[in-house]
């Protein structure tokens, strides 16, 4: 058996090897997914107009489509081993869920993309070109489908819907795909992900582009290429907008101890004030009664309307979550947890039975797992529903890391807000043909890059920082997901992949920018 401190430490190394993959692999998966469709868009004027400028600049990106993606499937691969791995007690608990959006992941659209892919590459002049637009266009709605069922398991991580507990098994099992598909949070999760990568990759496009037109080199190809991928960046970024102000509607409905860290919001209120700016007090004084701030800046009533589209809702604070209102309805953790220990009771005193062949009690307490029961409804609703508190030694373990997820949260909301203006003014520019003569604006752009990745991962932190220390919104928490290994073993682990990874980045990065200086291929 595993002392506490040994737990602990599986734990933690277990958690930062799944960041540290998730990191490396996130830094190629936005790009893919936006560039795809750029590429795709590119080679239907060429499919359209039979220009061969087309068909030289559609190359030219794909050929950097073609790099990134052969570097993001190396580390996504091993990003799902780890499942089995480092978290087998979350894989045995929810696999008949979790790993059927993942196995659709890979028979249909990871299958989908190998096939075209072959022929987007190779297939130049050996196909139609009707045929090879068509496979452009399929290796680019596949490497999304990709991301759908991946997001698809993400979000029913944040809100597990449409599953029923096997008691004889203790595991969860589907009894819903199209709940767990068409989950609310799921859908929502998708939508905004996949936009944030096309903005990304718009970004990247128009970076790239205005370090051919700094070095007056490919003009027309850079013109043309900023202008699409501007166009296409600024309707990414208005449903990046739209899916945000979604994903803070049901942040608030399933998640609200994030968006309160979020909000480093403290105590509830009604009609809350949303922080535009401040600085946060160092995190011990998290569950004081002490101002959070050092210094704020806030927009009246926002947090309210983000979080219900209404100004004088009443939005819960880190305090109420940790220790309860009983006035509006709020459990505090204590009471979660020992709800959830009731649980965990009643599904070992149904193993007991089972081991000593008392059917009447199996029968009776299988009926409190039967959402078919009254006293299932009941018992499910009340206890189960909390089952991952009883693993908790705390009230304060639900509280994540508050300065990371707050931090986090307006880095990704300011630069992306800073990308409607970029976008903006490089379509004003464009349309006025003064860009080209815009020396200021097209370092603007360059520079631009790295953003869009600090964004893109800020965004990511917010989403999984934020919902610590769950891996299954309050049924699973970190530390009974966990494999039950040697910490050595994970830690060693983690020092590969981190050498391995940061060689792939490496690497990455020098053919990218070498095939960038070499430019458009001619005929």
């Amino acid at each position: 058996m595993q002392s506490i401190s040994e737990l602990m430490q599986v734990v933690d190394w277990s958690r930062a090897q799944f960041a540290m993959t998730a990191i490396y692999h996130w830094i190629f998966v936005p790009l893919t997914l936006g560039l795809g469709f750029i590429v795709a868009i590119m080679e239907t004027f060429y499919y359209k107009t039979g220009d061969a400028f087309w068909k030289r600049t559609t190359k030219f990106w794909m050929r950097l489509f073609g790099i990134n993606f052969a570097i993001g499937v190396a580390t996504g691969i091993i990003l799902e081993f780890e499942f089995g791995t480092n978290w087998s007690n979350y894989s045995y608990f929810v696999g008949d869920i979790f790993g059927a959006p993942l196995a659709i992941e890979g028979i249909m659209a990871f299958f989908l993309e190998s096939t075209f892919i072959a022929v987007m590459f190779f297939g130049w002049n050996k196909v139609s070109k009707g045929f090879h637009l068509t496979a452009t266009w399929l290796t680019a709605i596949g490497a999304n489908l990709s991301a759908l069922w991946i997001l698809v398991a993400n979000g029913w991580m944040q809100y597990p819907v449409g599953m029923q507990f096997n008691p004889e098994t203790a595991r969860n099992e589907m009894v819903s795909f199209f709940d767990v598909l068409f989950s609310p949070v799921a859908m929502n999760k998708f939508f905004h992900t996949v936009s944030s990568g096309y903005v990304l990759a718009a970004v990247f496009v128009v970076g790239v582009s205005a370090w051919f037109l700094l070095r007056r080199r490919e003009n027309q190809m850079a013109l043309r290429s900023i202008k699409i991928a501007s166009v296409f960046g600024m309707a990414s970024i208005l449903l990046c907008v739209f899916t945000g102000d979604g994903s803070g509607v049901w942040v608030s409905r399933t998640q609200p101890m994030k968006l309160a860290a979020m909000e480093a919001h403290y105590d509830g209120s009604e009609g809350a004030p949303l922080v535009a700016v401040g600085i946060l007090k160092p995190e011990a004084e998290r569950t004081s009664n002490e101002d959070a701030f050092y210094f704020k800046i806030e927009i009246p009533k926002l947090l309210s309307i983000m979080s219900a589209h209404d100004v004088d809702a009443y939005v819960a604070g880190i305090n109420d979550l940790v220790y309860g209102n009983p006035e509006r309805g709020i459990l505090s953790a204590s009471e979660k947890m020992e709800r959830g220990r009731v649980a965990i009771d009643e599904l070992a005193r149904y193993r007991e039975a089972m081991e000593n062949g008392d059917s009447e009690t199996m029968q009776a307490i299988a009926r409190k797992f039967d959402p078919q029961t009254d006293e299932g409804k009941e018992f499910l609703s009340e206890y189960f529903a909390y089952f991952g508190y009883g693993y908790l030694q705390s009230p304060e373990d639900i509280v994540p890391n508050v300065p990371l997820t707050f931090y986090a949260f307006r880095v990704m909301v300011g630069i992306g807000c800073l990308f409607i203006l970029l976008f903006a003014v490089v379509l004003w520019t464009g349309y006025r043909k003064s860009l080209e003569r815009t020396r200021w604006l097209q370092y603007v752009m360059l520079w631009a890059i790295p953003f869009a990745y600090i964004a893109s991962m800020a965004g990511w932190v917010v989403a999984e920082v934020g919902r610590q220390p769950w891996t299954i919104q309050d049924l699973l928490p970190t530390v009974a997901a966990v494999s039950r290994i040697d910490a050595t073993s994970v830690m060693v682990t983690f020092f590969i992949f981190a050498l391995l990874f940061t060689a792939l980045l490496i690497a990455e990065i020098k053919i990218m920018t070498k095939q960038i200086s070499i430019g458009p291929k001619n005929e």
